[in-house]
Protein backbone atom coordinates (compact mmCIF):
# COMPACT_ATOMS: atom_id res chain seq x y z
CA UNK A 1 0.00 0.00 0.00
CA UNK A 2 1.36 3.44 -0.83
CA UNK A 3 2.04 5.98 2.03
CA UNK A 4 -0.74 8.14 3.18
CA UNK A 5 -0.28 12.14 3.44
CA UNK A 6 -1.45 12.21 6.60
CA UNK A 7 -1.66 9.87 9.55
CA UNK A 8 -3.70 10.12 12.62
CA UNK A 9 -2.84 8.59 15.85
CA UNK A 10 -3.91 8.16 19.16
CA UNK A 11 -2.99 6.23 22.35
CA UNK A 12 -6.17 5.01 24.27
CA UNK A 13 -6.35 3.59 27.46
CA UNK A 14 -10.18 2.65 28.69
CA UNK A 15 -11.44 4.98 26.62
CA UNK A 16 -14.20 2.95 25.18
CA UNK A 17 -16.82 5.21 25.66
CA UNK A 18 -14.96 8.18 23.57
CA UNK A 19 -13.46 6.30 20.88
CA UNK A 20 -16.90 6.12 18.94
CA UNK A 21 -17.08 10.01 18.61
CA UNK A 22 -13.25 10.53 18.12
CA UNK A 23 -13.57 7.64 15.49
CA UNK A 24 -15.94 10.15 14.20
CA UNK A 25 -14.31 13.11 14.36
CA UNK A 26 -11.44 11.86 12.83
CA UNK A 27 -12.46 10.31 9.65
CA UNK A 28 -14.77 13.38 9.18
CA UNK A 29 -11.66 15.71 9.49
CA UNK A 30 -9.64 13.68 7.20
CA UNK A 31 -11.99 13.86 4.56
CA UNK A 32 -12.55 17.17 5.18
CA UNK A 33 -9.08 17.93 4.19
CA UNK A 34 -8.88 16.28 1.18
CA UNK A 35 -5.97 13.99 1.26
CA UNK A 36 -5.26 10.38 1.77
CA UNK A 37 -5.22 9.34 5.88
CA UNK A 38 -5.06 6.59 8.22
CA UNK A 39 -6.09 6.73 11.26
CA UNK A 40 -3.79 4.22 13.78
CA UNK A 41 -5.16 3.46 17.44
CA UNK A 42 -3.22 1.98 20.34
CA UNK A 43 -5.38 0.10 23.11
CA UNK A 44 -2.85 0.09 26.10
CA UNK A 45 -4.27 -2.60 27.97
CA UNK A 46 -7.48 -1.22 28.20
CA UNK A 47 -10.26 -3.19 30.74
CA UNK A 48 -13.54 -1.88 29.10
CA UNK A 49 -14.53 -3.03 26.15
CA UNK A 50 -12.03 -0.43 24.04
CA UNK A 51 -10.69 -3.28 21.81
CA UNK A 52 -14.09 -4.76 20.59
CA UNK A 53 -15.01 -1.29 19.91
CA UNK A 54 -12.08 -1.01 17.71
CA UNK A 55 -12.51 -4.31 16.11
CA UNK A 56 -16.22 -2.86 14.60
CA UNK A 57 -14.72 0.26 13.48
CA UNK A 58 -11.75 -1.18 11.80
CA UNK A 59 -13.67 -3.81 9.75
CA UNK A 60 -15.87 -1.17 8.80
CA UNK A 61 -13.08 1.41 7.72
CA UNK A 62 -10.14 -0.14 6.44
CA UNK A 63 -8.51 3.27 6.94
CA UNK A 64 -8.53 2.62 10.71
CA UNK A 65 -5.91 0.52 12.19
CA UNK A 66 -5.59 -0.89 15.89
CA UNK A 67 -2.64 -1.90 17.91
CA UNK A 68 -3.56 -3.81 21.10
CA UNK A 69 -1.16 -4.20 24.04
CA UNK A 70 -1.92 -7.52 26.11
CA UNK A 71 -1.43 -5.27 29.44
CA UNK A 72 -1.05 -1.49 30.09
CA UNK A 73 2.70 -0.33 28.88
CA UNK A 74 1.97 3.23 30.04
CA UNK A 75 1.26 6.37 27.42
CA UNK A 76 4.52 6.81 26.24
CA UNK A 77 5.20 2.90 25.20
CA UNK A 78 1.21 3.29 23.57
CA UNK A 79 2.32 6.43 21.46
CA UNK A 80 5.68 5.28 20.16
CA UNK A 81 3.46 1.93 18.76
CA UNK A 82 1.46 4.29 17.48
CA UNK A 83 4.24 6.62 15.77
CA UNK A 84 5.83 3.36 14.83
CA UNK A 85 2.71 1.94 12.93
CA UNK A 86 2.03 5.56 11.33
CA UNK A 87 3.13 5.46 7.70
CA UNK A 88 1.82 9.62 6.59
CA UNK A 89 4.34 11.96 5.05
CA UNK A 90 2.77 14.15 8.05
CA UNK A 91 2.30 12.15 11.95
CA UNK A 92 -0.39 13.88 14.18
CA UNK A 93 -1.23 13.01 16.99
CA UNK A 94 -3.67 13.51 19.87
CA UNK A 95 -5.39 12.00 22.98
CA UNK A 96 -8.40 10.00 22.95
CA UNK A 97 -9.96 11.75 25.62
CA UNK A 98 -12.12 14.11 23.50
CA UNK A 99 -10.17 17.37 24.81
CA UNK A 100 -9.37 18.44 21.23
CA UNK A 101 -11.10 19.70 18.53
CA UNK A 102 -9.83 17.63 15.81
CA UNK A 103 -10.87 20.16 12.84
CA UNK A 104 -7.75 22.07 14.13
CA UNK A 105 -5.81 20.18 12.32
CA UNK A 106 -6.12 21.73 8.92
CA UNK A 107 -4.04 24.84 10.89
CA UNK A 108 -1.40 22.75 12.09
CA UNK A 109 -0.55 21.65 8.47
CA UNK A 110 -1.32 25.17 6.88
CA UNK A 111 1.24 26.35 9.45
CA UNK A 112 4.14 23.39 8.90
CA UNK A 113 3.79 24.64 4.81
CA UNK A 114 3.21 28.38 4.88
CA UNK A 115 6.44 28.54 7.68
CA UNK A 116 8.62 25.20 6.62
CA UNK A 117 9.05 24.04 9.68
CA UNK A 118 8.94 20.37 10.97
CA UNK A 119 6.93 20.26 14.00
CA UNK A 120 4.11 22.29 14.80
CA UNK A 121 2.81 22.21 18.55
CA UNK A 122 -0.34 23.16 19.85
CA UNK A 123 -0.74 24.89 23.23
CA UNK A 124 -4.12 24.71 25.22
CA UNK A 125 -5.45 28.85 25.08
CA UNK A 126 -7.02 28.32 27.95
CA UNK A 127 -6.06 25.30 29.42
CA UNK A 128 -9.43 23.49 30.87
CA UNK A 129 -7.82 21.13 33.39
CA UNK A 130 -8.72 20.95 36.77
CA UNK A 131 -5.84 23.28 38.82
CA UNK A 132 -4.27 20.89 40.74
CA UNK A 133 -2.88 19.55 36.84
CA UNK A 134 -2.17 23.10 35.98
CA UNK A 135 -0.13 23.73 38.40
CA UNK A 136 2.02 20.53 38.32
CA UNK A 137 1.98 21.70 34.28
CA UNK A 138 3.40 25.05 34.86
CA UNK A 139 6.09 23.68 37.38
CA UNK A 140 6.96 21.26 35.02
CA UNK A 141 7.10 23.24 32.49
CA UNK A 142 9.70 25.53 34.30
CA UNK A 143 11.84 22.55 35.10
CA UNK A 144 12.00 21.52 31.27
CA UNK A 145 12.74 24.81 29.97
CA UNK A 146 15.41 25.58 32.44
CA UNK A 147 17.12 22.06 31.97
CA UNK A 148 17.21 21.91 27.87
CA UNK A 149 16.36 25.49 26.92
CA UNK A 150 12.97 24.31 25.54
CA UNK A 151 11.11 27.35 24.13
CA UNK A 152 7.62 25.49 24.27
CA UNK A 153 5.00 26.93 26.46
CA UNK A 154 2.66 24.09 26.67
CA UNK A 155 5.11 20.91 26.64
CA UNK A 156 2.50 18.43 27.07
CA UNK A 157 -0.37 19.93 24.84
CA UNK A 158 -1.08 16.07 22.82
CA UNK A 159 -1.82 18.29 19.37
CA UNK A 160 1.01 18.22 17.67
CA UNK A 161 2.27 17.81 13.60
CA UNK A 162 5.53 16.10 12.93
CA UNK A 163 6.88 15.77 9.74
CA UNK A 164 7.81 12.41 8.67
CA UNK A 165 11.67 13.22 8.90
CA UNK A 166 11.60 13.66 12.51
CA UNK A 167 10.31 10.56 13.70
CA UNK A 168 12.88 8.88 10.90
CA UNK A 169 15.62 10.75 12.88
CA UNK A 170 15.36 10.64 16.59
CA UNK A 171 14.78 7.79 19.24
CA UNK A 172 11.89 7.41 21.67
CA UNK A 173 12.81 5.88 24.69
CA UNK A 174 10.17 6.77 27.23
CA UNK A 175 7.57 4.75 28.26
CA UNK A 176 5.90 7.19 30.67
CA UNK A 177 4.24 10.55 30.03
CA UNK A 178 7.63 12.18 29.83
CA UNK A 179 7.27 11.20 26.36
CA UNK A 180 6.06 14.33 25.12
CA UNK A 181 8.91 16.31 26.35
CA UNK A 182 11.50 13.90 24.92
CA UNK A 183 10.65 14.09 21.71
CA UNK A 184 10.41 17.96 21.44
CA UNK A 185 13.71 17.79 23.33
CA UNK A 186 15.15 15.06 21.57
CA UNK A 187 14.21 17.02 17.86
CA UNK A 188 15.34 20.27 18.84
CA UNK A 189 18.45 19.24 19.67
CA UNK A 190 18.97 17.36 16.30
CA UNK A 191 18.12 21.01 14.39
CA UNK A 192 14.42 20.37 13.79
CA UNK A 193 12.11 23.55 13.92
CA UNK A 194 9.12 24.28 16.37
CA UNK A 195 6.22 26.09 15.62
CA UNK A 196 3.53 27.34 18.12
CA UNK A 197 0.01 27.75 17.58
CA UNK A 198 -2.81 28.14 20.00
CA UNK A 199 -5.82 25.38 19.98
CA UNK A 200 -9.05 25.06 21.67
CA UNK A 201 -9.10 22.82 24.87
CA UNK A 202 -12.62 21.24 26.77
CA UNK A 203 -12.74 19.97 29.73
CA UNK A 204 -12.59 16.22 30.08
CA UNK A 205 -16.54 15.11 29.79
CA UNK A 206 -15.83 11.17 31.14
CA UNK A 207 -12.80 8.43 31.46
CA UNK A 208 -10.51 8.92 34.11
CA UNK A 209 -7.15 11.41 34.14
CA UNK A 210 -3.69 9.79 35.17
CA UNK A 211 -1.53 11.94 34.53
CA UNK A 212 -1.49 13.60 38.33
CA UNK A 213 -0.71 10.58 39.92
CA UNK A 214 2.43 10.67 41.82
CA UNK A 215 3.33 7.22 40.19
CA UNK A 216 3.07 8.93 36.29
CA UNK A 217 5.00 12.26 38.21
CA UNK A 218 7.70 10.30 39.35
CA UNK A 219 8.43 8.26 36.33
CA UNK A 220 8.48 11.25 34.10
CA UNK A 221 11.05 12.94 36.85
CA UNK A 222 13.35 9.67 36.35
CA UNK A 223 13.03 9.71 32.48
CA UNK A 224 13.66 13.10 32.75
CA UNK A 225 16.78 12.88 34.72
CA UNK A 226 17.98 10.19 32.09
CA UNK A 227 17.57 12.26 28.97
CA UNK A 228 19.39 14.97 30.86
CA UNK A 229 22.05 12.80 31.57
CA UNK A 230 22.20 11.75 27.83
CA UNK A 231 22.00 14.77 25.82
CA UNK A 232 24.87 16.42 28.23
CA UNK A 233 25.83 19.77 26.90
CA UNK A 234 24.55 19.76 23.68
CA UNK A 235 20.93 19.80 24.06
CA UNK A 236 21.63 22.61 27.18
CA UNK A 237 23.20 24.83 24.81
CA UNK A 238 21.32 27.89 24.18
CA UNK A 239 20.02 28.32 20.79
CA UNK A 240 18.24 30.76 18.41
CA UNK A 241 15.82 29.90 16.42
Amino acid sequence: MSAPRLSLVFPAFNEAENLPTLLESATKTGDQLGVDFEIVIVDDGSEDGSKAVLERWSTRDPRIRSVHHATNRGYGAALRAGLREARGDFVFFSDADLQFDLREIADLLAQADAHDVEIVAGYRAPRRDPWVRRVIARAWGALVRSLFDLPVRDIDCAFKVFRREVLDAIPIESVGAFVNTEILVRARAAGFRIRQVPVTHHPRKSGRQTGAHPRVIFQALSELVGLYGTLGQAARAPRHD
